[in-house]
């Protein structure tokens, strides 16, 4: 018996990760993407005018995020699966999404395994979805530190740090490392927004690439026209920038 055909939309407010999504799903047999959207209210429309089988929906999107179109659809739900960068609790909320919760950067293992749960029977997916935004804190503001606890990968598994065992967050590329006192991890979140989160808490931005948990700081060395050597407690060495440098003034002040 022939695999149904999924038409499917791909709802991201980065078009770069709507890109790689598209990719991805060029690959897969049964998948047909008929349209994309790039934030809630655009999503919406696409939804009544497209119909699709299938929306790959962003959570957090500007508008209107994913649980809010989610909520405002009427009519038969399309299958959904969220996708998001916000990670506070996504390995709990991964398990009981409307039909699966995947984490940014996605897995390609997992975005197969959530396809092949969209042709499995659903069960109340509306539910679903506001049962993830509740686990995620994601009804109402921004999501906080809150739990003081971050999801990082290493390979194809998923783990869920205190923030006191992260010593820096480091950009290369469009990767960020997680830095842990023996061990590096990737984190699943990009540098802007991982300093955005983390703005009440030690980690402070201490060159363009590089946030550093100041808790860490166990040696610091001038090296002249305003920079600075930070060494870690395990080690790690990392220059401040010029720009940087008054951060310096106030961890010598307050500690922080």
């Amino acid at each position: 018996m022939a695999t149904k055909t999924l038409k499917t939309l791909v709802v991201d407010d980065e078009s770069f990760a709507r890109r790689i999504l598209l990719e991805e799903l060029s690959l897969v047999d049964g998948i047909t993407v008929v349209g994309e959207a790039e934030n809630g209210k655009h999503a919406l429309q696409q939804i009544e005018n497209l119909m699709p089988d299938l929306v790959l929906l962003d959570v957090q999107m500007p508008v209107m995020d994913g649980f809010e179109v989610v909520r405002r659809l009427g009519g038969p739900l399309p299958s959904i699966i969220f996708v998001t960068a916000y990670s506070e609790h996504a390995i709990q909320a991964f398990e009981i999404g409307a039909i699966a919760y995947l984490l940014k950067p996605i897995a390609e293992k997992r975005l197969h395994t959530a396809l092949e749960r969209t042709r499995e029977p659903r069960r109340r997916p509306l539910g679903g979805a506001q049962r993830v935004a509740a686990t995620l804190h994601a009804l109402g503001p921004e999501p906080s530190i809150g739990s003081s606890k971050t999801v990082v990968r290493r390979g194809q598994d998923y783990y869920l740090l205190n923030l006191d065992e992260i010593f820096a967050f480091q950009a290369e590329g469009e990767i960020v490392w997680a830095h842990a006192e023996k061990r590096k991890y990737r984190a699943t979140q990009n540098l802007r927004t991982l300093e955005q989160r983390l703005s009440d808490s030690p980690f402070r931005r201490v060159h363009r690439g590089v946030l550093l948990n100041t808790d860490k700081i166990r040696k610091m060395r001038s090296l002249g026209s305003g920079r600075w050597l930070l060494t870690l407690a395990n080690g790690l060495e990392f220059t401040v920038s010029r720009r940087r440098a008054p951060m310096i003034d106030r961890v010598l002040r307050c500690g922080k």
